[in-house]
């Protein structure tokens, strides 16, 4: 079993140790997506008059938003992978049945030649 990490990252301005077996690499970047989500919802002047509850609930929903956009990308890259194993395997079957055709007919070609 991989040993569990401990990495010191900083989000939102305070300093926090994340603890999980993935790489400390890994915890950083997940550190730094949170820090540019609050750094958008911090940089909209038209939010800074909303409760800071409320701010939290828009950066909630916009990670919320981006997460549920790659599930639905990775799940239409699925589907257009399983069509294009489809489509290759059918390409694959057509080029075996061109390939007895032509052995066929390569041989009747010969016979006719005796």
């Amino acid at each position: 079993m991989a040993s569990k990490n401990d990495t010191k990252v900083t989000i939102g301005g305070k300093t926090y140790t994340l603890s999980g077996y993935e790489s400390e690499g890994y915890l950083q970047e997940v550190a730094g997506y949170l820090n540019k989500k609050i750094a958008e919802i911090r940089d909209d002047k038209s939010l800074n008059d909303l409760p800071f509850d409320m701010r939290n609930i828009l950066l909630q929903l916009n990670i919320a938003d981006d997460y549920f956009k790659a599930r639905d990308e990775v799940q239409t890259l699925r589907k257009q992978a399983a069509e294009m194993e489809e489509y290759y395997s059918d390409m694959k079957h057509d080029l075996v049945a061109a390939q007895m055709k032509l052995e066929s007919t390569q041989k009747r070609l010969k016979e006719l030649e005796k």
